[in-house]
């Protein structure tokens, strides 16, 4: 019987992920006293911070993929009504270190695992760039400038997370964690309000899924066991990212208590598909509400980024008693980086939304076949009313994913702003457009101005001052 052929590298020129919003800038800015069309909120006091890949040396588009380009953490810090500053900082892996003639940061790199590109969050009083897969977080100042290669005081063993889903009622940060070199489990944390881990324990799997985000209930944890996984074919024949689409594989959800064991989960099938990110969870007498959005494949045909068919949100009641899953979409309206309020993380939320992938040049699109990552706006859905909201930012303009300031501790969900950066075709500059959460159909109420292009990204956070 002949073996199959190793599957080879694409004879391209060209990636779309190195082209366009998506190219990466090439130098560090540092900028003061930021224009301001509008007026800033005087209650926004902390600073804006945004990660995603900006590969520092020319990679070989043949083999580029959007997950793996060395990260890159953008800031814009609001105070008193002024956008006091703006920087742009690579992650100083090793390979940045070098290309840029400088000593590398201390730390050790988990399995030589350095790509922090994805993700920016404050912990314990730390800025963290994150990523999955193995690597470890890189602590940053609050310029952005990267300390070291942090393993918690030495209480993380191996890498974190994309996606530490923060618990309202303790503070603690829970995450699922993989690695390709420990195919047979996923790693489950509870990383305490210290910063340190105070709980690990591997939970068994088929083989090296991909598991970018988890969720969170007051109870229970839930874990995302879908068909890409690692493949060694690809590894073998040089991809950056060796994940794929597996048939073979299955799909489930695993619902265990927070703080559990691995020999507590109760495992849930589902219809094979793929899950970034999940907009929220929350109980429901004994069921378990997953509210995601829903690929319905991945990384099959296309080896370069997230480009399987639109991606929509689902929700998935898992009713324990019976021991099965109810999948149903809500919409069918094409969109990706789902939020809600902090505070209500695991709880039922009264507003969701998400960045809308089938918004060309400012018009909705809702019929339009052609999902753009490039081309994004805010969809809003109040679970309240069940009324949709869509919001363009214009002609040329895209949007990345936004995140809610609310006004004080005790604000309601709509009481407080949307922040997000708005890339313009036009100009090829960014800015950061604030709106009002009870009103964010109406024009903004700020835009700042930024010096430099914040080419397409990821996941950020606002970091209020003091935290």
């Amino acid at each position: 019987m002949e073996s199959e052929p190793e599957p080879a590298m694409p004879d391209v020129a060209t990636n779309r992920y190195l082209e366009g919003a998506y190219a990466p800038v090439e130098v560090e800015v540092t900028a003061f006293d930021l224009p301001v069309t509008g007026t800033l909120p005087p209650e926004l006091d902390g600073r804006y911070l945004r990660n995603g890949p900006n590969p520092l040396e020319a990679p070989d588009p043949a083999n580029y993929h959007w997950f793996t380009g060395q990260g890159m953490v953008h800031g814009i810090r609001l105070r008193d009504g002024r956008a006091e500053w703006y920087r742009n900082r690579w992650v100083r892996s090793t390979a940045a270190s070098a290309a840029l003639g400088e000593e590398p940061v201390p730390g050790e790199r988990f399995a030589d695992m350095e790509a922090a590109n994805t993700n920016v969050i404050g912990h314990a009083g730390r800025t963290l760039a994150i990523v999955e897969a193995g690597g470890r977080p890189a602590e940053l100042t609050d310029e952005l400038e990267t300390v070291c290669f942090s393993d918690f005081d030495g209480t993380l063993p191996h890498g974190f997370s994309a996606h530490p889903k923060k618990d309202p009622a303790t503070g603690e940060l829970h995450t699922m964690g993989y690695y390709w070199g420990r195919p047979e489990v996923v790693e489950y944390t509870v990383t305490g309000i210290d910063g340190r881990i105070r709980h690990r324990v591997d939970i068994p799997v088929p083989g090296s899924p991909m598991l970018h985000d988890c969720s969170i209930t007051e109870s229970s944890v839930v874990v995302y066991d879908l068909p890409v996984t690692f493949d060694l074919d690809l590894a073998m024949a040089g991809r950056s990212f060796p994940y794929a689409w597996n048939d073979a594989y299955g799909a489930r959800v695993g619902v265990l208590p927070l703080g559990g064991q691995p020999d507590q989960v109760e495992w849930f099938e589902v219809e094979p598909c793929y899950v970034f990110h999940p907009l929220n969870a929350y109980d429901d007498g004994d069921a378990v509400v997953l509210d995601v959005v829903r690929h319905p494949k991945m990384f099959a045909t296309d080896h370069q980024g997230p480009n399987e068919g639109a991606p929509s949100l689902w929700r998935w009641t898992v009713d324990r008693a019976a021991g099965k899953v109810r999948e149903e979409q809500l919409d069918d309206f094409a969109l990706e980086f789902p939020r809600v309020d902090e505070r209500v993380v695991g709880r039922r939320h009264r507003f969701g939304w998400a960045t809308g992938l089938g918004l060309v040049d400012g018009d909705l699109g809702l019929e339009s076949d052609d999902v753009r990552w490039d081309a994004g706006g805010l969809v809003r859905y109040d679970n309240r009313t069940g009324a949709r909201e869509v919001v363009g930012f214009g002609a040329g303009r895209t949007a990345g994913e936004l995140v809610f300031v609310p006004r004080t501790a005790e604000a309601a969900e709509d009481d407080g702003w949307y922040l997000t950066l708005v890339h313009d075709r036009t100009t090829d500059r960014s800015e950061l457009v604030v709106l009002d959460a009870a009103a964010p159909s109406e024009p903004p109420v700020a835009r700042v101005h930024l010096p430099a292009r914040v080419p397409l990204g990821f996941h950020g956070n606002w970091i209020p001052t003091g935290q």
